[in-house]
């Protein structure tokens, strides 16, 4: 499983967000600088955001983006499903009727565990998480199981 650089850099724009000192709007041309991404692309991905209800925008020139929650209540679950959609596996995870072969499949059971434990690791990690072990802290019972 690979996930999209919309992912990728929509992770690290809330990260941004996250270790705003200052607590007012960033800019994305200020999250392109910090983050080395491209402007124009988080453009594109900050609309899945804000419609999530993830981020929060201000307008006029002092305007720009912050979280719309605590960085302790956003889970890296909810922006990659944001971004990504379904994270299932496989289809036949997420949609069994188009395969027709749950009934006699072993592998399904395997891409059901997996995917399931795929969606808890990324739900037990949260924005705050990401800060903390930046900034070198000592990481919590999850990340080190």
């Amino acid at each position: 499983m690979k996930l999209s650089t919309r992912s990728r850099y929509g992770l690290r724009m809330m990260y941004s967000l996250a270790v705003n000192p200052g607590k007012t709007p960033l800019q994305l041309n200020e999250i392109s600088a910090r983050e080395d991404l491209s402007e124009k692309y988080l453009g594109q991905i900050v609309i899945h955001l804000r419609a999530a209800g993830l981020v929060t925008s201000v307008r006029g020139a002092q305007g720009g983006y912050f979280l719309s929650r605590p960085p302790e209540e956003i889970t890296v679950l909810e922006i990659v499903e944001c971004l990504e959609g379904d994270l299932s596996i496989v289809d036949c995870t997420s949609r069994p009727e188009e395969c027709g072969r749950e009934s006699y499949c072993a592998a399904v059971e395997v891409w059901r565990l997996l995917s399931r434990k795929v969606r808890e690791t990324l739900g037990e990690i949260t924005l705050a998480d990401m800060v903390g072990l930046q900034k070198g802290k000592t990481a919590s019972e999850t990340f080190l199981v």
